[in-house]
């Protein structure tokens, strides 16, 4: 198992956030802890038709569930000003307050979908490498473009000071994503976005 803290700064979507990261990572796994606050929390009660609202200054106490490039399954508990405790399916619309800090585990890959990966990427006439961060809306959508269209590609997450020492070197730059083609630098998400909208992004094909 692999582990992977990321923070979430304020006005981040909760379920949203653990989509995109699955999505950008390409794997699946389950949440270990979380510490945090909302300002809005949405989340689906057994047995109600419409999905519970709450807001306000709500205390994260647990986020338990599973996670993968195609769905996610968390239950929520939080409490609120008078130490209610109110729980339930987490939905989408839940807001970060101030910060959430949460820890992932991601589940170690299956030897058939490390095949398949590779025949996807085997002898590419571009080499596009992507340099993303955990949490980043910017490196998710760069991803979801690629995936949209069909481009290989492979993805690095900079979870250190010195990865992100080496990159910055390397670039120039010190936002994220950041996108090579051939090992030269095209840029970050507007870049990728510009060859997209120019018709020149299925030419990496």
């Amino acid at each position: 198992m692999q582990t992977l803290p990321f923070n979430l700064p304020p006005g981040s979507d909760l379920r949203l956030s653990i989509e995109e990261l699955a999505t950008s990572q390409r794997m699946s796994g389950f949440v270990l802890s979380i510490v945090g606050n909302l300002s809005r929390a949405c989340f689906q009660c057994p047995g109600r038709t419409n999905p519970t609202i709450l807001e306000g200054n709500l205390e994260i106490i647990t986020l338990n569930g599973t996670f993968s490039p195609n769905s996610v399954h968390l239950h929520l508990s939080i409490s609120d000003g008078n130490c209610q405790v109110w729980g339930g399916h987490l939905e989408n619309g839940s807001e970060v307050l101030k910060g959430a800090d949460i820890l992932v585990g991601f589940l170690e890959r299956k030897q058939s979908d490390k095949d398949i990966n590779s025949s996807l990427h085997s002898n590419p006439i571009h080499k596009l490498e992507v340099f993303v961060i955990p949490g980043c809306p910017w490196s998710n959508r760069a991803i979801r473009i690629l995936q949209s269209n069909g481009i290989p590609h492979s993805v690095n997450t900079i979870t250190e000071d010195e990865d992100f020492n080496l990159l910055k070197k390397r670039s120039g730059l010190s936002t994220f994503p950041q996108i090579f083609i051939d090992g030269v630098l095209l840029g970050g998400y507007e870049s990728l976005s510009e060859l997209q909208k120019t018709g020149k992004l299925i030419d990496l094909k």
